[in-house]
């Protein structure tokens, strides 16, 4: 159940009551491929940075170790050893992501294992299936995210399917729910709003699964090849058509930039691979911007990453020996910056909170972006 807190124009301050606990929105959710997060980061570091929910995907999982493995193991909580709130994706950016190893169809999507090769075929149920297995508190709905070069026609043919999908999606859930042995008898399904940056096709498409009553709705598709002002733009026309009373998830998105003006939109849950993916390359966030530590002059830089940061790196460490872990190519470098990437932006979303519920987000906002952006 979604509870909404406070308002301050369009931003929402909101939690998500779950069998796994509350999440406090807006969330950004720590991204762990193959249920953990790269970098060498364990279920006890997430604890400490301040993380409420994992995200782990589907399709990797199912690969490898296989889902049916986890499900024998007592479902990913207790697989991975995590007590909080758990989201898979649905496999379905796997549709756009591996284009050269798959074939849609109207009964689903037929891959070649990225591993090694073997034939998978994934539609709707098996979606449910698998994520059932995994056991998860959020599983999202098969949908095909279409690339933002696509063509008006294909466009629409495709979030055509996607809806009938949903509908397939949406009661295989209702029957695994009700199966004796489903680990997850609350697992929740949010529903993915497609479109590309078709204004009309995105609003005709978000009036249809707004109808069907999920238990939330996200916007996919963006952050795949278009722009900031497009993104912005397709989201000021889809928000609004979702419901005001359930959680509104943005997909793979974003920068803290994009995160903080897509807040002002409604959005109220976030994922994205930077901050791990950015940490594993010695890049890391600060408040006046991101840091290069392979950069020579933090070669005798005696400072934490970001002063008066409380992340394990910046309680300890300097930039001078960080910088000598990650030129040393020592895993703990990599470790320290990705722990202090998302200590960075779960921190940024619990200020976030703070200044809805304080009425003055506008101006943490804009405060904030023009100290990101170096001003």
């Amino acid at each position: 159940m979604y509870e909404l807190i406070k308002r301050d124009g369009l931003a929402r301050r909101g939690r998500l009551h779950t069998v796994h606990g509350t999440i406090e929105t807006p969330v950004f959710m720590n991204v762990g491929t193959a249920a953990a997060i790269k970098g060498a980061v364990s279920t006890e570091d997430l604890q400490q940075i301040g993380t409420q929910v994992e995200l782990s995907n589907t399709y990797h999982l199912h690969v490898r170790p296989g889902d049916e493995v986890v499900k024998k193991m007592g479902g990913l909580h207790r697989f991975m050893v995590w007590d909080k709130p758990i989201l898979t994706d649905s496999g379905g950016f796997q549709v756009f992501s591996l284009a050269g190893l798959r074939r849609i169809k109207e009964e689903g999507v037929y891959f070649h294992s990225h591993i090694d090769g073997r034939k998978i075929f994934m539609g709707p149920e098996e979606s449910m299936q698998i994520q059932s297995n995994l056991a998860s508190t959020i599983a999202m709905a098969f949908d095909e995210c279409p690339s933002s070069v696509a063509d008006r026609d294909y466009i629409e043919r495709s979030v055509d399917r996607t809806t009938r999908w949903l509908a397939r999606c949406k009661a295989e859930m209702a029957r695994l729910n009700e199966l004796p042995e489903t680990i997850n008898k609350n697992q929740l399904l949010f529903g993915i709003n497609q479109g590309g940056v078709y204004e009309d096709i995105r609003v005709r498409h978000a009036r249809e699964i707004a109808a069907m009553d999920l238990d939330g709705y996200a916007v996919g598709g963006l952050a795949v090849g278009e722009s900031h002002e497009e993104m912005y733009r397709i989201l000021d026309a889809v928000v609004p058509e979702l419901p005001e009373d359930k959680p509104v998830y943005l997909m793979g998105v974003g920068t803290p930039a994009n995160i903080l003006e897509a807040v002002d939109r409604g959005v109220d849950f976030f994922d994205c691979v930077y901050p791990s993916r950015n940490g594993r390359h010695g890049h890391v966030y600060t408040k006046q911007g991101k840091l290069n530590l392979f950069n020579a002059k933090y070669e005798l830089d005696g400072r934490p990453i970001e002063e008066g940061c409380r992340c394990p790196a910046c309680r300890t460490y300097s930039r001078a020996y960080i910088r000598h872990l990650l030129k040393a190519k020592e895993m703990l470098g990599m470790r320290l910056c990705v722990l202090h990437n998302l200590y960075f932006y779960n921190h940024l979303m619990e200020e976030i909170r703070e200044a809805i519920e304080a009425g003055n987000y506008k101006a943490y906002k804009e405060k904030t972006l023009e100290g990101l952006q170096g001003k």
